[in-house]
């Protein structure tokens, strides 16, 4: 399906990208991969042979002008462009809800027969988050420049290089408690990275995925609570849980903002008021044809890393 097919991958060097990557060259597809950074990107082109994945230089914000170039020759264009927080010109309004609509009519314009969008569970326009509306603004201006586009929404995704069990891991190596933030009562359905390129193969693939959304969570919902226990668990680490009210959370958030890398936002806060799972009667990773991973199955595989002794000690602690 993919052998010799030119594909353009929008944000293919960050944590879901870098797996598309992987699998889509494995393929045979060749792939551009449009990014800001891309010395940082260098490390994509050991996943396929030598010029078979190209790192290329594209500032989103820039406008279409600056996206045009690297969608021309395109046969499939896939857009994985988000952010957690706000820096500098990386708003949520002009990355998660302007330059979506962009790439997708540049891509319309160069010919792509197809276009693949990831936004996120949650997003709604209406929401209190401007996370979550920024996402829903992106899908609304991806669906009417490319009707037939495929919307992805995934629930929290993990794997060896997330940035959820991984910075929860870190937290339990080096404090002595884990926040439960708003009593840690809210929802989750994690999915595995891995499963989430899956699906995005399988949806450039099918005729049937064209114009349509899937949800994508993992096999088990889980409350915040749970998944801090399950970090515990993992790393071998005895920690207190605190509840934290979403009100002393939001204090604390407003001070974290300042740092470079901010663990922690007041928008963030305000998104873990809503549960974010599948919603009933969406489409899904089955509708794709593809079986979710369980959580308990991969974080031993990247968890035991912080574990006491590290991760060659895993089994003397178990």
């Amino acid at each position: 399906m993919f052998q010799g097919k030119q594909i353009t991958i929008f944000g293919g060097s960050g944590f879901i990208g870098r797996n598309i990557v992987r699998e889509l060259a494995q393929q045979g597809a060749v792939i551009e991969v449009a990014c800001r950074d891309v010395e940082a990107a260098k490390f994509l082109k050991v996943q396929g042979v030598v010029g078979q994945v190209t790192p290329v230089h594209v500032d989103i914000t820039e406008g279409e002008s600056a996206i045009a170039p690297a969608v021309d020759g395109a046969d499939m264009v896939i857009n994985l462009c988000g952010i957690l927080f706000e820096s500098g010109r990386n708003r949520f309004d002009a990355v998660q809800g302007t330059a979506p609509g962009l790439i997708a009519s540049a891509a319309a314009k160069a010919g792509a027969s197809r276009f693949l969008h990831v936004s996120a569970i949650g997003a709604d326009a209406n929401s209190d988050s401007r996370y979550a509306r920024s996402k829903a603004a992106g899908e609304e201006a991806v669906r009417s420049t490319f009707s037939t586009a495929t919307i992805l929404r995934p629930s929290v995704v993990f794997g060896p290089d997330d940035d959820f069990f991984n910075r929860f891991g870190a937290m339990a190596e080096s404090f002595p408690f884990l926040p439960l933030i708003g009593g840690g009562k809210t929802k989750f359905q994690p999915v595995y990275v891995d499963d989430v390129a899956d699906a995005a193969l399988n949806a450039l693939a099918s005729d049937e995925a064209a114009g349509k959304t899937y949800e994508l969570g993992g096999p088990k919902v889980y409350t915040f609570k749970e998944l801090m226990e399950l970090v515990i668990a993992q790393t071998g680490r005895p920690r207190r849980l605190i509840d934290l009210p979403f009100w002393a959370a939001s204090v604390k958030a407003a001070f974290l903002e300042w740092l470079p890398t901010p663990p922690l936002t007041r928008d963030q806060v305000t998104l873990l008021k809503s549960d974010n799972v599948v919603s009933e009667g969406a489409l899904t990773l089955a509708d794709l044809g593809v079986t979710p991973t369980a959580c308990e199955a991969i974080l031993p595989t990247y968890l035991d890393r912080f574990r006491p002794g590290g991760r060659y000690n895993r089994f003397r602690a178990a």
